[in-house]
């Protein structure tokens, strides 16, 4: 079957999702811009891509390549040779969503080299060939991970911060929501130390790791801008004092993690999320905050 056919046919499945493209391919674990170039066939979609799209959109991968056979070789189970129904989605976003966020969760417990395949499936109640059927090899599934939780970071930082204008209670909230107190924040920390080890291995998880920090590192720099603008903080080089702020609540944040959850580092306070919290306000008030006139 022609590129352009299947293209074709993929965005059925999209608009029967009733999603932006965007949120499709959150759905199916991609780059929105890979999903866009394959849409507009400039690029070809893996199997392992068209068997997530098969699952999300509830049609047989076969029908997606135009013939029974496009389904054997993709070791798709046949469910339709019709046109796509609307997506039931099973478990709660998909299979190829469960299977990331299982990932993500036993990354976080156990370390990215410690998880095995046979782990995800079990964690999944599913077969291993159902999760190499998604996500042929490791680097497929922790590249899935990364931009997983890039996604989710990235909503969860818009979600709390929506309405708010004034600079100085945004990057206030943006350091609250960076700081480990609750077990899925710590999670979410344990998940990111890992993932930069492997990123100083990895062209592609560094490559997915240098556009988060991009996009992280923008979005600190753009309230900065906006404060100094409002006359909240002092007139500083954004960029510079977003670099320094991340940086200072990256190295907090590995400190903090390295405590009890209460704080408690063999007993002694004083590296903990509280201190880590205490620490990063008492930063923005010494280089940013503007003075008040008395």
């Amino acid at each position: 079957m022609q590129q352009d056919e299947v293209a074709a046919r993929v965005r059925q499945v999209v608009d029967a999702a009733g999603v932006s493209a965007r949120e499709f391919a959150r759905r199916i674990v991609i780059d929105p811009s890979k999903l866009s170039r394959s849409l507009n066939g400039t690029r070809r979609f893996t199997a392992a891509e068209l068997a997530r799209i098969a699952d999300i959109g509830a049609v047989d991968v076969g029908w997606l390549l135009g013939s029974a056979a496009g389904a054997a070789v993709t070791a798709s189970p046949v469910r339709s040779a019709s046109a796509p129904r609307p997506p039931v989605p099973s478990p709660e976003g998909g299979r190829p969503l469960q299977i990331v966020r299982e990932t993500v969760r036993l990354i976080a417990e156990r370390g990215f080299h410690a998880v095995r395949v046979a782990d995800i499936a079990a964690a999944c109640h599913t077969s291993t060939a159902a999760i190499h059927y998604h996500f042929p090899g490791r680097d497929e599934l922790l590249e899935a991970a990364v931009r997983w939780c890039m996604d989710e970071d990235t909503r969860r930082r818009a979600d709390a911060t929506a309405g708010t204008r004034h600079a100085g209670d945004e990057l206030r909230l943006l350091i609250e929501l960076q700081t480990p107190r609750t077990e899925q924040q710590r999670r979410q920390w344990c998940v990111w130390l890992d993932l930069w080890a492997e990123a100083a291995r990895s062209t592609t998880v560094g490559r997915l790791h240098g556009e988060y920090y991009r996009q992280w590192r923008g979005t600190v720099a753009d309230v900065i801008r906006r404060g100094v603008e409002q006359g909240v903080f002092r007139p500083v080089d954004a960029d510079g004092a977003a670099l320094a702020l991340t940086a200072l609540i990256d190295g907090l944040a590995s400190q903090a993690l390295a405590t009890e959850p209460d704080g408690r580092d063999d007993g002694v306070p004083g590296t903990g999320a509280q201190a880590m919290h205490d620490a990063l306000i008492a930063h923005v008030d010494a280089c940013l905050t503007a003075p008040t006139a008395d």
